[in-house]
């Protein structure tokens, strides 16, 4: 079995977890009883480790959140779902391999799923271009969240990109009108829409799925309007200052949660869901078919007026005695 990548912050673990693969490797090798010495060493290990992840900064979270093992979209729809069907182009020339979507079945109901997909490798996240997607990918997830609307299908979208591709051809492409017209557009979809940010949530790449009824985030995720490297080469001209520019940008799942970005941030296992994907991908299935649950019983009417009234309230900023402002002003 490949070893998992560690990260910098991860480093204290590293003696620890050779130790217990030296003990294991003696217990497969000889009759001598280890399993006690064993036990204590993985609890210190659990132990140990707990501590690390609960107490990480958001320039560690990031790097949590940008881990190669960690689960994709197409990993977790592999997991939760019954059965999956992927569907291909943007019926415009092209079909972006950064943004995946398709039909299939979570807990026997029919449901579009659509998401960022990142490589596992350096081939594969440039066949991937590491999951920025084109105008292509933006015009493609329209398309498919089109066809749920058409078939009153619930669209569950999966976050994961450090931003919409920025390049040239992009650009000539439309990037920032794909981008525009899925904001636009997905106000007027008639089905509940559930967005979860799996890893990077970054920039306008991932609001052109991110217009959502719920929007939820896991716990090592991050959701931000720019990079932290972009924002401190912005203000600072320095990228090193992307930790100051990572807590001064309230990127994490409980800054959010306290200013109404998110609806939910869901808990991961002890070291991370690359650590554990089976228990995270069961956390996100209950999560999504609570919040299905929950908005299957509004009729089409409510669903837009609340979705309008969710992102109206978002970034209001009042004033100690300011009133609050009435829909007619």
């Amino acid at each position: 079995m490949a070893r998992r990548a560690l990260l910098e912050f991860e480093k204290p673990l590293v003696e620890l977890e050779d130790q217990i693969e030296q003990i294991r490797q003696l217990a497969r090798d000889s009759e001598v009883d280890v399993s006690q010495q064993l036990l204590q060493l993985e609890t210190l290990a659990t132990r140990r480790r707990k501590e690390i992840f609960d107490n990480l900064s958001a320039a560690q979270k990031i790097q949590v959140a940008r881990h190669p093992q960690r689960p994709s979209t197409l990993d977790y729809i592999q997991l939760i779902t019954d059965s999956f069907i992927e569907l291909h182009g943007d019926r415009r020339g092209s079909d972006d391999q950064a943004l995946v979507g398709g039909v299939g079945r979570l807990n026997g109901i029919s449901m579009m799923l659509l998401g960022h997909q990142k490589g596992r490798d350096t081939k594969e996240n440039v066949a991937r271009n590491f999951g920025m997607a084109s105008p292509g990918g933006y015009r493609k997830a329209m398309r498919l969240m089109d066809h749920a609307d058409r078939f009153r299908l619930p669209i569950l979208s999966f976050i994961d990109t450090p931003g919409a591709y920025a390049g040239v051809l992009a650009e000539e492409q439309g990037q920032g009108e794909a981008i525009a017209v899925n904001l636009r557009e997905m106000f007027r979809l008639r089905v509940p829409i559930i967005a979860t940010v799996i890893g990077e949530g970054g920039s306008g790449g991932a609001l052109g799925i991110g217009v959502a009824d719920r929007l939820l985030m896991f716990e090592h995720s991050v959701y931000t309007v720019a990079s932290p490297e972009a924002c401190a080469s912005i203000l600072w001209r320095d990228a090193t200052k992307a930790p100051v520019a990572a807590e001064a940008l309230k990127i994490t799942g409980p800054d959010l949660l306290q200013l109404g970005i998110v609806d939910q941030v869901l808990p991961e296992p002890s070291g991370g869901n690359h650590w554990a994907p089976l228990q995270a991908a069961e956390t996100l299935k209950g999560a999504l078919h609570h919040h299905l649950t929950t908005l299957g019983a509004l009729n089409e009417s409510e669903l837009q007026a609340q979705r309008y009234a969710k992102f109206r309230q978002l970034g209001k900023v009042l004033e100690p005695g300011t009133p609050e402002p009435s829909l007619s002003s």
